[in-house]
């Protein structure tokens, strides 16, 4: 049985026969199929439906994908998925810094499509394990797994799900270099091994949350050309072999 099975996806397209594209091929993977045909109609479709996930066009009219976006990330933290020009890297690229979970280019296959779902949903709803409470880096910096809660200087740091997993992968292995495709296997799952914007954005999104000085990180260090490292701290969890 497909694990697509029953899940609601909301598809916000203005062009009818995308949105029968995309209707017809997500309903034979079993899913069920809502509909919005601009921004505004897909942020009250997300309050009254709450759907599993979102297929988010840009280009629309009312009120554009980018707009939508921000509003649905006031009160929900939604998998969203965002519809592009294949080759526009800017929209891409706002898509991710307003909280979209991924991106597919238009014209894009039936297969291509579900394959971003599957992954998407896999990491959105995927709890990684605890094997330790209570990660205190240093005087300012502290994280505690189990409530998936980060503290700076005492003040409590609100991660996006992304933010997390990706800090939790650097942390549980600190002191050892973590090459780009093994985060993003880890993080993204195995189809984005090649994706490593993805990677550097979100790095750039933990430094400006947790350093001092996120121009000069103390915490996460580049290995230029190989990956990332998460510095070594006295009680870092029992380093991973293998």
């Amino acid at each position: 049985m497909s694990e697509l099975k029953d899940k609601l996806v909301l598809v916000v397209d203005d062009e009818p026969r995308m949105v029968s594209f995309m209707r017809m091929n997500l309903e034979l993977e079993g899913m069920r199929v809502a509909t919005a045909s601009n921004g505004r109609e897909a942020v009250d479709q997300v309050r009254e439906t709450m759907p599993d996930i979102i297929l988010l066009d840009i280009m629309m009219p009312v009120l554009d994908g980018f707009e939508a976006l921000r509003r649905i990330r006031q009160f929900t933290q939604v998998p969203v998925i965002v519809l592009t020009a294949k080759d526009d890297e800017e929209d891409r690229i706002r898509g991710l810094e307003l909280g979209a979970d991924d991106y597919v280019g238009k014209p894009f296959s039936h297969r291509e499509l579900v394959s971003r779902i599957r992954a998407v949903l896999r990491r959105h709803y995927a709890t990684p394990p605890v094997p330790q409470t209570l990660v205190q880096v240093d005087e300012r910096l502290s994280i505690d797994f189990a409530r998936r809660e980060v503290l700076v200087e005492g003040e409590r740091v609100n991660l996006r799900p992304t933010e997390y997993r990706l800090l939790y992968h650097l942390v549980q292995h600190a002191g050892y270099v973590q090459t780009h495709e093994m985060l993003l296997s880890k993080v993204w799952g195995p189809e984005y091994r090649d994706e490593n914007h993805y990677l550097r954005l979100y790095i750039t999104y933990l430094r400006q949350k947790l350093e001092k000085d996120p121009a000069n990180p103390r915490y996460i260090l580049t290995e230029r050309g190989v990956g990332y490292r998460f510095v070594d701290f006295d009680g870092a969890p029992e380093k991973a072999t293998g």
